[in-house]
């Protein structure tokens, strides 16, 4: 495997991940993507992919996005009590599944989860350290850091589109 990791520890708050070296964990055929960070918010998605997917709103029962150390971007981990908002990205070419793929962190664990509504999508699980205690939250990462995460993801789109093509 080539690349630096995407999503790694990051100090500053308005930060964005460098590159992913992990290409194994797409399934063959990948269905749809539960997004529950970054990955709901138009900006992001129109700087990593050139357009906005088609989108559904879900929630992931038994999960919760879960704010995470030293970064921006959340985590979904385990919890019985919660459900984690977010939006099934529905419409994902092969090849923006694995732009999406380069630019989540090797970390990452991609996994079905069940979702509310009785169908399953795939989503991007966090391992469980450096977890915080309190969810993460959207509306302040959209006011305090989406303009510098999205302009950043600009940047580093023609790499993540670069390394999907191989």
């Amino acid at each position: 495997m080539t690349g630096t990791t995407m999503h790694q520890a990051i100090t500053q708050p308005d930060s964005v991940p460098t590159a992913s070296s992990r290409r194994d964990r797409l399934p063959q055929d990948p269905t749809v993507l539960f997004a529950y960070g970054t990955l709901q918010f138009d900006a992001v998605l129109e700087a990593l992919l050139g357009r906005i997917p088609q989108r559904v709103r879900a929630n992931a029962p038994g999960w919760r996005a879960a704010a995470l150390e030293g970064r921006v971007y959340p985590g979904l981990v385990a919890a019985d009590t919660a459900a984690a908002p977010g939006l099934l990205l529905t419409d994902l070419s092969r090849r923006e599944w694995a732009i999406l793929d380069a630019f989540e962190d090797d970390r990452y664990d991609l996994r079905e989860v069940e979702l509310a509504s009785g169908e399953r999508g795939l989503a991007y699980v966090w391992p469980d350290s450096d977890v915080r205690e309190d969810d993460w939250d959207a509306t302040q990462f959209e006011v305090r850091h989406l303009r510098e995460y999205a302009a950043r993801c600009t940047r580093l789109a023609p790499g993540l589109a670069a390394e999907a093509g191989r």
